[in-house]
């Protein structure tokens, strides 16, 4: 005996889930939850509330050929010290296989692998978070995010699948609707940044 509403609440489980991390990334907000990279983005030197921060690396769609970890550094240190001490960086692989090469002065990595198998990398002593719905880097993109993405990014999920069992519509068949209520926005903007690819 088979509970078949239950078995197909849990096989969804992992589509709603990829749904909702691009939906939390770059989703506009309407019938989904509100990406933070969906928000008016500013020069850091130029931010007020209501907008995301960002710096640019100087270079379009890619970090600068000297000294590219300087960049990272500047993107760390923009966020103020409360939230600096919880944050994060958020990018998607290539992001990452481009990070990974960066050297110090002595020619060590400054990625750091993990120590254990239930471990995070770190980038310069922050964990890193990969997401596979964060933009390439391309001219202009918003490519790597960083900050205290638990202090400024807001989500308010009703807990369960929900599921309907319709047997009545396409006989004899039983079709099953499923559903899952979830918002997301920005509550704190000063707690993320972000990193354009791009000139200016």
């Amino acid at each position: 005996v088979v509970n078949i509403d239950q078995w197909l609440a849990e096989e969804v489980q992992l589509v709603f889930a990829e749904q909702e991390a691009i939906a939390f990334i770059s989703g506009n907000g309407v019938n989904r939850p509100k990406g933070f990279l969906d928000y008016t983005k500013v020069v850091d030197a130029s931010w007020s509330w209501g907008n995301v921060g960002y710096l640019a690396t100087g270079v379009a769609g890619a970090f600068a050929a000297t000294n590219p970890s300087d960049r990272l550094i500047d993107l760390a240190y923009a966020l103020r010290v409360g939230y600096r001490q919880n944050a994060s960086w958020v990018m998607n692989r290539r992001t990452q296989a481009a990070i990974r090469k960066f050297r110090d002065s002595t020619g060590n990595y400054i990625w750091q692998p993990s120590h254990s198998p239930a471990g995070k990398a770190t980038l310069m002593g922050f964990p890193v978070t990969e997401a596979e719905a964060m933009p390439d880097m391309v001219t202009d993109s918003f490519a790597l995010a960083f900050g205290d993405f638990a202090a400024g990014y807001l989500i308010v999920d009703r807990v369960g699948v929900r599921v309907l069992r319709d047997p009545y519509s396409a006989k004899p068949y039983v079709l099953f609707y499923t559903t899952k209520r979830v918002g997301g926005g920005i509550q704190n903007f000063e707690a993320i940044k972000l990193m354009k690819f791009g000139l200016t």
